[in-house]
């Protein structure tokens, strides 16, 4: 039997955009992968307290289940100075500081013009500290709602066949994708320890599906009820796990992930 081990490493610093893949990275026990999810793009109604920031639901943002076009933009973001790259169609759209006053006050106004008419209002770009902006809220079996994601590449071909079509894994927007495990083989871990590269994580929950899914990472367009078709096909609506790090550690692509016993 192959060893299952680590496929590829992905983080999204602005919720709702484009993936950002990872040789390694650095994990920190109670901590989310470093810099994901560190921005959202607000609606104008909703509001953070930098010092004193609570999980929202992703309604309160602008984000793929709503907001489709947003998979027409490419990212990129250098964690060192704070500068935000997009890309539209392979043409750069936008070039600015997100921890700059005036970077950010560009960022928004490219914002606001491209997701003019979407509901929600002027979107605002915010930021916490310590905070990340995951879909995921504080799980009863954990201490913290700061989450790793991680999807099982053969559960995402297993959904490949009923599909009748190829299934781009990054629809699911998850930290690590691993292979070598029987498909669905990880919503057998909640609850249990697993080992990834040199870090200990606990498995607090699978990861509920929702229309974003559907939006295409390619083209942007809905084109597969992924929802749907997990209900009606395998009798649930997960794809992956989130686990909650418990021991820090540097964790690289091929690494070995050593489920629960």
């Amino acid at each position: 039997m192959m060893p299952i081990a680590i496929d590829a490493i992905y983080r999204y610093p602005i919720k709702g955009l484009s993936a950002e893949s990872l040789s390694q990275t650095e994990l920190k026990a109670g901590e989310a992968l470093p810099h994901d999810r560190r921005f959202a793009i607000a609606h104008t109604a909703t509001h953070i307290d930098p010092n004193n920031p609570v999980w929202l639901p992703k309604t309160r943002f602008f984000m793929l289940m709503q907001d489709e076009k947003l998979a027409q933009l490419n990212t990129r973001f250098d964690d060192t100075t704070g500068h935000l790259r997009i890309e539209q169609a392979g043409r750069a759209v936008l070039d600015a500081s997100l921890v700059q006053p005036e970077g950010r006050k560009k960022a928004e106004a490219f914002f606001a013009e491209f997701l003019a008419n979407h509901p929600g209002g002027r979107p605002h770009i915010v930021e916490a500290p310590g905070h990340t902006f995951s879909d995921a809220k504080q799980k009863p079996n954990s201490t913290t709602y700061k989450y790793i994601s991680l999807v099982n590449l053969a559960s995402v071909r297993a959904l490949e066949e009923p599909a009748q079509m190829s299934v781009d894994p990054l629809r699911f927007r998850a930290n690590f994708y691993f292979d070598g495990a029987p498909a669905w083989n990880e919503l057998s871990w909640v609850d249990a320890e697993i080992v990834v590269g040199e870090a200990r994580l606990k498995v607090v929950s699978p990861i509920t599906r929702c229309p974003a899914t559907s939006v295409n990472p390619a083209t942007a367009e809905r084109d597969l009820d992924i929802p749907r078709l997990l209900v009606r096909e395998f009798g649930h609506n997960y794809m992956g796990i989130y686990a909650q790090v418990i021991g820090g550690g540097t964790v690289r692509n091929n690494d070995r992930l050593t489920p629960p016993a």
